[in-house]
């Protein structure tokens, strides 16, 4: 992003991600996300299934982004990440979730503070990080006090996180695939895994430091997540290498199990993580020295986990 421009003139030509589609979306032409320039949001509300220094006993501020520039195929919020057909930049389709104006956006961050939020918690919103510029400064103004969370799959343009720096107080991102092959098969992204590191280092460097309040809710820090998929242990050992080889405990690590096979997947990903996967990689965590660190207990793989969208 220019500088010396409006935020919102990323939109004329769209280079917000990795895939740099070019879409005019401030013309009405959707993006590779499947969205326009206008905000669309898919829930507003509390949650209480994030991380527990980020839930706390109160809930995170979660702000659901309609549209996805990543598009996983085994997606557990599909029905909100879906982006028109390919090659039918012109043609109508459902978008779900409501539009807001920049005046209602940061309202809705007020009113999840006055709700006892411990932060807002924007999920998946590399294709409206214009917004999210412009909509955290506006609630600042207004009165917003709590942290600010950028909640992402990991397939991030550098020059976006960057034109963060100063909005986002914590950055919670996914660190999905090591190959290139699987992030290909999975997600279209060849370049996913180069892409995420030079993101997450961008985050790092802007919140090098892991800070938390009296209760113990994160104010500041860097979280990275990573799924397990059934069959990908390797993919997985990578990953862990590169976290803990590069940032150790600067970082937290989140090692997820709660895979559920969502309709259509391939065959491949059509069963639950093993458990004896997912305890090999707990164990490894231990093994390289991880302290911070949060794992999960047997009985995370249900669609309980996944919001309602309505």
């Amino acid at each position: 992003m220019d500088s010396g421009k409006s935020v919102f003139s990323s939109y004329d030509h769209c280079t917000l991600c990795p895939r740099n589609c070019g879409a005019k979306r401030s013309a009405g032409k959707i993006g590779f996300c499947g969205m326009e320039s206008e905000l669309r949001l898919s829930r507003v509300g509390l949650h209480m299934w994030e991380e527990p220094c980020l839930s706390g006993d109160k809930g995170s501020g979660t702000i659901f982004f309609t549209g996805c520039s990543l598009g996983c195929i085994f997606c557990q919020n599909h029905d909100i990440s879906r982006r028109s057909p390919k090659n039918s930049s012109s043609v109508p389709y459902f978008r779900p979730g409501k539009v807001y104006s920049l005046e209602a956006f940061s309202d809705a961050m007020l009113d999840l503070q006055e709700q006892g939020a411990h932060n807002i918690n924007f999920v998946t919103g590399s294709h409206y990080v214009p917004h999210i510029i412009e909509g955290v400064r506006l609630a600042r103004s207004k009165g917003l006090s709590i942290p600010t969370l950028y909640n992402c799959g990991g397939y991030e343009s550098v020059e976006t996180i960057r034109a963060l720096s100063g909005t986002i107080d914590i950055y919670l991102p996914d660190m999905k695939f090591f190959s290139p092959k699987i992030s290909l098969k999975y997600a279209g992204a060849k370049d996913y895994f180069s892409r995420a590191k030079e993101a997450l280092n961008e985050m790092v460097r802007q919140v090098p430091d892991q800070i938390f309040d009296e209760n113990g809710i994160m104010q500041k820090g860097v979280i990275v997540r990573h799924l397990m998929l059934p069959g990908l242990l390797f993919d997985t050992k990578h990953i862990l290498d590169y976290l803990c080889e590069t940032y150790g405990n600067q970082i937290t690590i989140s090692l997820m199990n709660q895979y559920t096979p969502m309709p259509g997947v391939p065959e491949e990903l059509q069963s639950p993580l093993s458990a004896k996967h997912y305890d090999s990689m707990v164990n490894y965590l231990t093994i390289l020295g991880q302290e911070n660190a949060f794992t999960q207990e047997g009985g995370t793989v249900s669609e309980s986990f996944i919001p309602d969208f309505e």
